[in-house]
Order: structure tokens, then C-alpha cells, then sequence
């Protein structure tokens, strides 16, 4: 017994008559009746009963028909993951990330995965967390990564298969009063100018969030996507910024003391769709550069 005759049985009980399946496989009618009879011979039952019509399914048949397509599915679901590591070798990965991820978490991921796979390429889309989400859930990207929780109207469809700690310090002019602190008050704020990441965006919603929450009113002079671009504006004494630790030196950016500004990023895929060699490679770069980072 092999997937060959299941199929053939499969077939069978579809169309309801040997003629018409043996066309279906690409057959000859009467090989195909001689590979049924092989087949009854060998359970010791009939699957099929002849009719005038055709052939009609024995209770045994449609047993032997259910079990047979789980058998042939599995095989399916084998080929492919053969196909995905074959793909290691030259196939591509999309991923979707914001400003963070792209500069700081995803280039030391890349090159250990191309280092092993010099073969793959990626395609990187940055962009904010809810157009990263959408691109995953609409099948346009493999993986993405977003500020949890994930904030989409189809988020259920989304499942994080890695999560990875964040904290967003801020960082100051040389000079500064805060200069060479380890850590402020949300009141050494008031009436600062401070440079931060653009409305709507997830960075930027932790931020006034946590501002508002202490009675603080932020004065942003600017808004910016980049982290390298808002810590050129501070170095330049245009104002105070608040980055990710993973923009930053050991040693750098100064801690919220009555307030941490944390989040967590999750790597996403979509819920129905199983991780490809590739992207399982990736993610496993992902978890060893965070392991790092920590």
C-alpha cells in the first residue's frame, strides 16, 4: 500500500466511476481496475460495490477513503516542508518592522542566518506597528515585528511566536542638567523641549501615555521616525529624546525612576499558517541576538 493506490482510491470514490478517475490520474480503465482489485485483495473486503452507473462506496471503502486523505494530506504537509528547506538555499523571507527593529534587532538576525543560508534574501518593510500587523495578516510579509498588544481588527488571526523586552530611556544634550544621571522624575521634564517619534505610532503613544499619567506636559518640538535621527537632534542641543535601549551604548540613556517606559515587541506570523524552515531560522537568529542584547 503506498500514496499512489490511496490516491487512485481517493479518486475513485470521488467521481463514482473508473472510467472518468482513470482519466482524472491519467490512467488506463483498466489499470486502474486492477490496482482496486490489488488493493481489495490485499484489506480482504470490497471498498467498492460496481453499480450499472459506476461504482459505489462500501461502508469499508469510505473508512479506508477518510483514513486514506489524512494519509495523503500528511504527505502534502512533508513535500512542503522539504520544499521550505530546500528554499533555505535560495528562498526569501518578508519581514515588517518598525524603526527599532530594522535599525537595531534585524541586521545581526540577517547576517547569521545569511552567514548559515548566504543564498536567502529578505525583503524589509519599515513601518509602524499597525501596518506591519496588517501586512502579515493580508499575507504580504512572513513575519513582522510589533509593539504588543497588537492593536488590528483582525489581530485573533495573528500568533507571537517571540517575544522580546524593550525600554525606551532618554537621553540628553552634553551639558544637559540631567547629564550624567542614571535616572530622572517625570517632573525634570516640564517645560523641556523634547524631540520624539511621530504621532500615532506605538513609541510615541507609551510616551504621552506615561507623561500624562505623572501630570506632565510634554513639549515636543519635533518628530521624528529614526532613532539615529533623533539622537543626532539631542547631540546637536536642540532638545531631550527618548529611544530605545537597543539604539544605545551599554551604559547610555537615563531610566524613568517613578515610571519606566517599557513595552513588548512580539515577532508575528499568522495563526493558520506553519513556520517555514526560513523564517524558524530567523526567529531563532532573533532569540540569540535578544538573549545578547539582554
Amino acid at each position: 500500500m503506498d500514496l499512489r493506490s490511496m490516491t487512485q482510491m481517493v479518486e475513485i470514490a470521488r467521481f463514482g466511476h473508473m472510467t472518468r478517475a482513470a482519466e482524472s490520474l491519467g490512467v488506463s480503465q483498466p489499470a486502474l481496475s486492477a490496482a482496486l482489485r490489488k488493493m481489495e485483495e490485499e484489506l480482504g473486503t470490497e471498498l467498492f460495490h460496481r453499480t450499472g452507473l459506476g461504482v459505489e462506496v462500501t461502508e469499508a471503502g469510505k473508512v479506508f477513503v477518510e483514513h486514506a486523505k489524512v494519509t495523503l494530506r500528511a504527505g502534502e504537509r512533508a513535500k512542503e516542508a522539504v520544499r521550505e528547506l530546500v528554499g533555505l538555499e535560495s528562498g526569501s523571507i518578508k519581514v515588517g518592522a518598525g524603526a527599532t527593529a530594522t535599525g537595531y534587532l534585524l541586521p545581526a538576525a540577517i547576517h547569521a542566518v545569511r552567514d548559515e543560508y548566504p543564498g536567502l534574501k529578505f525583503s524589509i518593510r519599515e513601518a509602524g506597528s499597525l501596518a506591519v500587523a496588517e501586512g502579515v495578516v493580508s499575507g504580504e510579509l512572513d513575519l513582522g515585528i510589533v509593539t504588543l498588544p497588537v492593536d488590528h481588527p483582525r489581530g485573533e488571526e495573528l500568533m507571537v511566536v517571540h517575544e522580546i523586552s524593550d525600554e525606551l530611556m532618554l537621553i540628553v544634550p552634553s551639558g544637559h542638567k540631567l547629564d550624567g544621571r542614571k535616572s530622572f522624575r517625570w517632573g525634570d521634564l516640564e517645560g523641556e523641549s523634547v524631540i520624539a517619534f511621530e504621532a500615532g505610532s506605538a513609541v510615541r503613544g507609551i510616551l504621552d501615555s506615561a507623561a500624562l499619567a505623572h501630570g506632565v506636559n510634554l513639549e515636543v518640538v519635533m518628530e521624528l521616525r529614526s532613532i539615529e535621527a533623533i539622537v543626532q537632534m539631542v547631540r546637536a542641543g536642540i532638545g531631550v529624546g527618548f529611544v530605545s535601549r537597543f539604539g544605545l551604548e551599554d551604559g547610555e540613556g537615563i531610566r524613568a525612576k517613578d515610571g519606566r517606559l517599557t513595552r513588548t515587541l512580539g515577532v508575528v506570523r499568522r495563526r493558520d499558517r506553519f513556520l517555514s524552515h526560513a523564517a524558524g531560522a530567523f526567529e531563532r537568529a532573533l532569540l540569540i541576538g535578544d538573549t545578547i542584547k539582554r
